[in-house]
């Protein structure tokens, strides 16, 4: 993944890191992802936060639409990937504490 980590990845990055406007967000994710895209990375989450909660495959495929590929992808990231949705779902979790 290290080559996948570009100059242009790296702008990508600082921007969405440094917007802290949810509308602004949003318009940058409008013009950058197809509305499918969008779609497909919210469920993602939203799986991760079910499967983090225990849920089944069958509760989530049910509840979200995903596939069980797809949430079979997710439930690898959750235990062997790079920490991503480990972090997301701790800042969700900080932010329904408030």
């Amino acid at each position: 993944m290290a080559d996948l980590r570009t100059p242009d990845v790296e702008a990508l990055l600082d921007v969405l890191a440094a917007i802290d406007d949810k509308d602004t967000l949003f318009a940058l994710f409008e013009d950058i992802f197809t509305i499918r895209e969008i779609k497909e990375s919210s469920q993602r989450l939203a799986v991760a936060r079910m499967l983090d909660a225990g849920k089944s495959y069958a509760r989530i495929a049910e509840a979200t639409g995903a596939s069980a590929t797809t949430i079979a992808r997710v439930s690898k990231c959750l235990s062997y990937g790079a920490g991503g949705y480990r972090a997301a779902l701790d800042e969700l979790a900080k932010l329904e504490e408030q």
